[in-house]
């Protein structure tokens, strides 16, 4: 007898990053990232911190009286990771911050979508 795979399930907290960056990057571009892209941010990323994940996801946000479509790129480092810099914890949330700042602005001047 084969076991289906569990499709949908809660995440353990124990997988929650140390640094969760999230890029609103549609807003920004009018577009999503490509998966080039986001192979580029992995690489500016990688010198600085030797573990990190990337996702890039279409978000739909629904309420009450409004519904919300918009495209966003996380970027989740674990605290091994951040500790494996050697540099200090604010240090190096700020370093991700600033290179996702610059990455997200430089793909939206070399393309952006008219909305």
């Amino acid at each position: 007898m084969q076991l289906e795979p569990r499709i949908a399930f809660v995440a353990p907290e124990v997988d929650a990053p140390v640094l969760d960056v999230r890029v609103n990057f549609g807003v920004l571009a009018g577009r999503e990232a490509t998966p080039a892209e986001i192979d580029e941010l992995a690489h500016e990323l990688l010198p600085d911190v030797p573990d990190l994940t990337i996702v890039s996801e279409r978000r739909h946000e629904f309420g009450p009286r409004s519904e919300a479509e918009l495209h966003q790129v996380r970027i989740a480092v674990p605290p091994a990771s951040l500790l494996a810099t050697g540099q200090e914890a604010e240090d190096a949330r700020r370093l991700v911050l600033e290179k996702a700042e610059h990455w997200a602005r430089a793909c939206a001047e070399r393309r952006h979508a008219k909305i």
